[in-house]
């Protein structure tokens, strides 16, 4: 595979992964706007769910190819799923608190007082809430990479694609 072939596979990788975590930020964003305005309070945050949406992909694509070791490998897939939104989870905690106090270093005279006061202020609930939808997002993400790697690239969605029958052998039909 040339250059050019894994520049390609890399942004339809990078693209698909983005619009994924579009779709769940893009369902966080609404969720609180929707309970700020019944407090009228206003809310923007359409722009920086974007950026973090291709963040976020591309951090996700980076770990894909970290091995969790032999001992996760012999485990059954559930173990893996686990361990991955664990490891990735504890990342977008990370990252929030990081980005946070970037963004309230110069109201705190520093990033180390911005960090602490954040874990002692209400802002570190809205960490909070970003981690639980952002660790939804990365269990389901991870659910189905799992299956993906159980049935072969593009099963999924030709499953998907492919009519459910009427009764199963199973079923006695």
């Amino acid at each position: 595979m040339g250059v050019r072939e894994k520049l390609a596979h890399e942004l339809k990788a990078l693209l698909e992964l983005g619009l994924y975590f579009t779709a769940w930020l893009g369902a966080l964003v609404i969720l609180k706007k929707l309970i700020l305005d019944e407090y009228h309070i206003g809310f923007a945050g359409i722009s920086v769910a974007l950026m973090g949406a291709l963040v976020l992909s591309k951090v996700v694509l980076i770990l894909e190819n970290v091995s969790l070791g032999e001992w996760a490998r012999s485990r059954p897939a559930w173990v893996e799923i686990v361990l991955r939104t664990i490891l990735y989870s504890f990342g977008v905690v990370v990252v929030l608190l990081l980005e946070k106090a970037f963004e309230s270093r110069h109201e705190y005279g520093g990033f180390g007082e911005s960090l602490r006061s954040i874990l002692q202020h209400t802002d570190i609930h809205h960490v909070w809430v970003n981690t639980i939808c952002l660790g939804g997002a990365l269990l389901s993400y991870n659910v189905l990479w799992a299956i993906r790697r159980q049935l072969g690239e593009g099963a999924l969605l030709r499953l998907m694609l492919t009519p459910v029958p009427e009764k199963t052998m199973a079923e006695g039909g």
